[in-house]
């Protein structure tokens, strides 16, 4: 059974959810959201059929466990070119 923790994500830090029973992990990209957080899953082997195409999702802070969190503030600022490059 999968088990979120109660941190909340920033900018750069690497996530894994749930979703269809399978765990995701992606990248949490630059949002405005107050409830959760948006993801770029474009890394995952064969994203397009885990998001019907769509390389980014979005997450609730209460469904999502970080993995690896960004240290560096100048990889935070400039992260979308990851997502559209």
């Amino acid at each position: 059974m999968f088990k979120p923790d109660r941190k909340k994500a920033k900018s750069g830090d690497i996530i894994e959810f749930e979703q269809d029973g399978l765990i995701i992990k992606g990248e949490v990209m630059p949002s405005k959201t107050k409830n959760s957080v948006v993801v770029d899953i474009s890394a995952m082997k064969d994203y397009e059929k885990i998001n019907y195409g769509y390389p980014n999702t979005v997450v609730n802070h209460n469904n999502y466990r970080i993995i690896d969190e960004t240290q560096d503030e100048r990889l935070k600022a400039n992260h979308l070119g990851s997502a559209f490059g």
